[in-house]
């Protein structure tokens, strides 16, 4: 089972989504930003190091949120989230097409992808 990790990257009352990029399996949904975990990473190292990559902004990571597990068609992953908040940096994209700041009402306008919606629905019943 691959681990992956998801930051819930909070500003004021909004959270930070991404869109998943042309070349990336389930392009177009939308996720908490994140990664997959390497060999010996700890789980909030991931989490920096995946969104200083992506995003190119350095996060300090909180309490851990919660989990999910979902299995897609190339295997099972289970999805690690914990509260983060930007520290320093611009958002500049590389693997998304794009990232927005929205309210918990508004996430579920959103497409999310299959292991992302069990912690979405928990993050709108709970903030």
């Amino acid at each position: 089972m691959k681990r992956v990790t998801a930051a819930i990257i909070m500003k004021n009352d909004l959270v930070l989504i991404a869109q998943r990029g042309k070349n990336e399996k389930l392009q177009g949904m939308w996720e908490l930003p994140g990664g997959k975990m390497e060999k010996g990473e700890t789980p909030q190292g991931c989490l920096k190091r995946e969104i200083q990559e992506e995003l190119n902004i350095e996060i300090e990571v909180g309490d851990f949120f919660g989990e999910s597990t979902y299995r897609y068609a190339t295997g099972e992953i289970k999805l690690l989230a914990y509260f983060s908040k930007k520290v320093t940096g611009e958002i500049q994209l590389s693997v998304h097409d794009q990232v927005k700041w929205v309210s918990m009402k508004e996430l579920d306008q959103f497409d999310f992808s299959p292991a992302d919606i069990p912690l979405i629905k928990r993050l709108m019943e709970e903030m």
